[in-house]
Formats: C-alpha cells, structure tokens, sequence
C-alpha cells in the first residue's frame, strides 16, 4: 500500500494578495478621527478612507452660516494645517495609502495632506492613495460641487497636471460611479455615465496643455474607478468585467496607450448604501456580503480596495464596533476562504459573457448619446444626466411600491422579531452638539495665532494664479504652509470662477403612472376645492446635504399626484427656505436632511415660518431621523416625520395631503 502524501507547500495554489481593506469614516474632531484610524489600523485594517464633514467637503469654515449644525456630523471637519497634522497624528504618511473622498476643494485637501506630510518629514513623491477628485458626478448626486462645470474641471486637470510629476504614487482622480447608483443609476447608466466622465476629464487634461503627449499614457495610467455593487449579483459582476473591457478598448483607440499595464480598470469600491433597510436593518450584513463578492469573485474584474457600510447606517452614524463587524467580513473573505487561490472562474462562462457584451452595447450606444450632445459637462447643463437619474429611481422605487421588485423586510416578509442590535441607548454613535463649539472655537484661536501677512500674500497669489490660468496646486500648499482655511480658499476662488447651481432634473423627469395614484389625485383635487386653489408644497434641503435623491423623488410623486411643486434645489439656507415658503403661499413644508443635521435645522424653519407670520404652515420631514429624534421634532411642532421605512411614496402624498387638510380646517 502507497501512502499519499502531504501537500508541500509549492505544491498548493499561490494566493493573490488581498485588495486594501478600509473602512469610510471619519467624524467629530480630527482627534477623534485620528484615534478611530489607529484603532481600526490596529484590528487589521490596511488602508485609510477619509470621511469629510458637509462643510469641509464645499469649502466653508465651521463657523460659516451654513455649515450650522452640520460640522462634524457625517465626517470630520479639516479647516486648517493644524486639523489635517492632528487627523494624521501618530500614522506614518510615508507608508500608508490614503483615500480621500473629497471633491470640489480635492486640490486643497490634498495640498493640506502634503503639507502635514512635510511636516513628518515625508517627501511628497513617497505619498501614496486617491483623492476622489470626480466633479462631475457632484452635479448628478451627491451636490457637493462649489464651482461651474468649466473652472471645476480646471481644478482637476490641476491636480492631475501636478500629480504626476510631483506626487507619481498618488491617484490624482478616482472615477466615481458609486454616488451615480446611489441616485439610482441602473448599470448601463453606471457603466455608460462614468466612462464618459472620464473621457471628458482626459479630454480636460490635454487640452491644458501641461502634460506632454509623451507623457499622457502615464497619467491615464494613474485614474483610477470607485464603483458600486449593488444587490444584483451577476449583473454587478458582469458591470465590472465590462468596464474593465470597455475602459481597455478607451484608453488604447482614443488616447493610444500602448502599455497593458496603463490601460488596466484600477477600482475601489463601496458595496451599496442605497438598499441598506431601516427595517430588519440585521438582513443587512447578508445584502453587504452578497455585494462585496460580485467585486472580488472574478479576478480579471477584482477590486483594488475595499470598504463596507455598516449594517446600520440607514439609522444612523454606526459605532466602531459596527465598524468592525464589516472589517471582520472583509478579512473572512480574504485569508479565511480560497477566494484567492484561483484564477478566474467566470472565464469560460456563455452566460457571463452574454451579459457582459449586452452591457457594453448599451452602455456604449449610451456614450454615443452623450458624445453626440457635446460631452459630459454639455449633457449635465443641459439636465440630461440628472433627468435619466431621477427616472431610473422613479421607476426602482415604483417596482418596490408596487411589489415587482422584493425586498425583504419592506414589501415582503414584513412579520419578525425586534433586532435586539438596534434598540436601546447607543445603538447608533451621535455626535454632540458641543463639538461644533469647540470646533469653532479652535478655529477661532488658528486664525489669530497665524502670520496675517503671510495668509495674504499666499492667497493673493492662489487667486492671481487662478487669474492667469496657472496650475494652482503651487499656490495651494504654499497658501496650506500659510494656515490658510478650508473657506478662505474657496472665497478666494470663489472670486474668480464664480459659483454654480446646478439643474434639479425633476421638471422634465417623467413620472410613474399605475392606478395607485388614482386616489390620491382625487384626494388632491377634493381638497384644492376647498382651499380654492391646488394644493402647493415647498420641498426643501436646508444646510449642505447635497442628496438629493429623497427630495426629488418627492417633488416628482407630488407633482404627478396633482400638487404644485416648489423645488428650488440642495444647500438652501433655513431663511431662504422661509422666505421661498412666505413668497410662493405654500400649503405645507417639506424638509429632507440626511447629514445628521435635522435637529438645529428644523428648528431654525420653524423658528423662521413663525416670525414670518406663517407659523401655521404645516412642515414635514424627511431623512435618517432615530427615533428620539422624531420624537422631539414632532413635540416642536413638525406635523410628520419620514424616515428610510416610509418607503410607499404615493402612501406619504396622501398622508401630506391630509396633514394639509387639518391645517385648513383648524386655520378655519
């Protein structure tokens, strides 16, 4: 008889390295974000994913009127050199790769991340990670742009311009599909939106003309893709092998990239947020494991870093530990499985490959409608983009109203037990209202410890720099050296390049038709009669939440219902909102806040309608509010409060309609 033997060690598969493992976060204070940094560095964690406050990510200081109550609420706030230095306290920059989801003001936090890099003595060429740096999809969803689609461009193409030679390791620009999904992009808009926003950035960066065409395929070899993956298993894989198939063929035909290695699809992802459920919110962590594998499973298609939501976030911000859980996940997956000790086992797949080629030939006829336009930033003026957006979550949220699409916990299988994981006190992290203060006050005190001089004569030349269509990196760090803040910076190009608002897509989007609206139309028209006119709602985003994915669906459902509709767009200020409500004669308020915020900045429209002789006005409200919040918004006088489980659009118009009617009657 012949014994087998063991497996000797080069007899076994040779295991891939893992992607970087990260988790988005970031909240509070910069030194409350520097110690959850080391500790979830300590637990495994191998990369870092910055989280920025609403205020920091469009270019205000703290103590600017719009950012009240939202400092510190969804990320950190860095206003300064001193913030940037505390948030990377203690962590070696030299050997660390850092994600930075920041936007509009990309070129200043990453002259800020430089400069705290100077200060550990790291040189700038060592640096290593990605400032997402993707303008244009601000102006499709998330709306944290600050600036016209031309000038912001412009800034990108800066950073790209700069990276390249000055900070080589650095991804200057992360492609960033994600945000497109969560706005309810389907995945031929995901596929078809997002390349040709890269095509319009490259484009940008040629046309500047501070790259050598000799050097252009290195820098098309440093953008890299931050995607989504949603619930859809095979079609999210397939999405991903098809970018990688479409990005190949871009980057070859029309840039002429000669090197494989240059024109590989480099991406990170964030599993998706959007189908994260209030109810049941335990059948979450299923949702996020079944997403994060549609972007690792196939190796050709595999993801270069890593982060999850927490199973929580549709009630609130989560705790470390929630964090932790979906840094546990991620580390199963990778050393405990033999994910990666295969090739990829979807090639050869009939299937898998129809799949891929029908989303190419959508999403490339898609690209061709766009081209045809003039390009991204044309399709984006002319509220294209937005439009397709806010149908395709009309028709997502239809389907799940209506029960077409199942979703577990919300239209089936509603009867369950409590979760004990989500009651009780501390089940989600708050952040006090006292950090705002001490924020304030810290600013205060960096302004006047500085050189004044030194601060003017350093954002004199950012400006003259952006006057005279330098590259305005240079004058950034010089301007970050200074102590320059986050809203001096804006302001001084502000000055320059103007501000922009960008268009709502909602007065085109066409809507959804079934015989559920029937009724409420009908309850629309009954009680029009008797106010003597049609029922008019003001729907609002007061503070800097820029999305707006709530707001719209809601102003699309209630004009289809037969209201007329106020909707003026994102980052409206509480006295903005009560003068639009006092000039138009509103019947009802509608507020949506997502940041966190919903507290300080309801009370302020309260506050504000009652002044203006109005307070009669009924206001409700939207956004991921915990339920002592609602509570305490409802004793201040909010007639209702909606939240991620009060998903039947067409059920909350007829609630609005008949909150409008008791208003009438008690005024009466």
């Amino acid at each position: 008889m012949t014994l087998k033997r063991d497996k000797s060690a080069e007899d076994r598969p040779q295991r891939d390295r893992p992607w970087l493992i990260r988790t988005y976060s970031g909240h509070s204070t910069a030194e409350k974000s520097n110690e959850l940094y080391r500790t979830n560095l300590a637990r495994g964690q191998t990369g870092l994913s910055v989280a920025f406050d609403l205020p920091t990510q469009t270019g205000y200081d703290s103590d600017h009127v719009l950012a009240k109550g939202e400092v510190g609420k969804v990320g950190v706030p860095i206003g300064h050199l001193g913030d940037m230095r505390t948030l990377f306290d203690g962590i070696p920059l030299d050997r660390m790769n850092t994600s930075m989801t920041i936007n509009a003001p990309a070129a200043w936090l990453l002259s800020l991340y430089i400069a705290a890099a100077e200060a550990q003595g790291v040189e700038r060429a060592k640096l290593q990670g990605t400032t997402q740096n993707d303008i244009i999809k601000e102006y499709l969803s998330r709306g944290t742009y600050i600036f016209p689609p031309e000038p912001s461009l412009r800034l990108t193409a800066d950073t790209i311009g700069f990276t390249y030679r000055e900070v080589p390791k650095w991804n200057p620009m992360n492609v960033c599909s994600y945000h497109l999904q969560e706005a309810g992009a389907t995945a031929v808009q995901e596929l078809a939106f997002s390349l040709a926003n890269a095509i319009a950035v490259l484009d940008a960066v040629r046309a500047r003309g501070q790259v050598p065409e000799a050097d252009f395929p290195q820098v098309v070899g440093r953008i890299s893709f931050f995607v989504n993956a949603g619930i859809r298993f095979v079609t999210e894989m397939c999405k991903m092998r098809a970018f990688a198939e479409l990005w190949d063929d871009i980057t070859l035909n029309r840039y002429g990239v000669a090197d494989p290695k240059q024109r590989l699809f480099r991406y990170g992802v964030q599993v998706n947020s959007l189908g994260l459920t209030e109810q049941q919110p335990e059948n979450n962590v299923y949702r996020i494991l079944l997403e994060m594998l549609a972007v690792v499973m196939s190796k050709n298609a595999r993801a270069r870093s890593v982060q999850l939501p927490a199973w929580n976030e549709a009630l609130g911000l989560p705790r470390p530990w929630d964090q932790q859980w979906s840094l546990r996940l991620q580390q199963i997956v990778a050393f405990e499985t033999d994910l990666l000790e295969y090739g990829d086992i979807f090639d050869g797949s009939t299937e898998i490959a129809r799949k891929v080629e029908e989303l190419k030939q959508e999403a490339t006829a898609e690209m061709a409608r766009i081209a045809d336009m003039g390009g991204a930033v044309v399709a984006i003026e002319a509220a294209y983009m937005k439009q397709r957006l806010v149908e395709s979550n009309l028709k997502r949220l239809s389907a799940i109203e209506a029960g077409e699409q199942t979703v577990i916990g919300v239209n089936a299988y509603t009867e369950a037990e409590p979760s004990p994981l989500s009651t009780g006190a501390g089940a989600i992290l708050t952040v006090d209202a006292s950090v705002e203060r001490g924020q304030i006050e810290r600013l205060q005190a960096w302004r006047a410890g500085r050189d004044g001089a030194a601060v003017d004569k350093a954002l004199a030349e950012l400006a003259a720099a952006a006057k005279e269509d330098r590259n305005v990196m240079p004058a950034s760090i010089t301007c970050a050296r200074a102590g320059v803040t986050t809203g001096e910076w804006t302001d001084a190009l502000r000055a320059v390049f103007g501000e922009y608002r960008a268009p709502t897509g909602v007065a085109r989007a066409v809507g959804v038709s079934d015989g559920r609206l029937d009724a409420a139309r009908r309850e629309v028209e009954t009680v029009s009669r008797r106010l003597g006119r049609r029922i008019k709602i003001l729907v609002g985003k007061p503070g800097l939440d820029g999305h707006s994915n709530g707001a719209e669906q809601i102003a699309v459902r209630a004009r289809d219902c037969g209201m007329e509709v106020v909707y003026e767009g994102i980052r409206l200020t509480p006295e903005r909102i009560v003068n639009a409500a006092l000039e138009e004669s509103v019947h009802v308020v509608g507020l949506s806040i997502l940041s966190g915020g919903h507290v300080s900045l309801v009370a302020e429209v309260l506050a504000g309608l009652r002044q203006a002789g109005i307070g009669d006005v009924p206001v409700v409200v939207g956004g991921i509010i915990p339920p002592a919040d609602a509570e305490a918004l409802i004793k201040t006088g909010v007639a209702r409060v909606y939240t991620p489980k009060d998903f039947d659009l067409t059920q909350i118009m007829r609630d609005i309609v008949a909150v409008v009617d008791r208003a009438w009657k008690e005024a009466a």
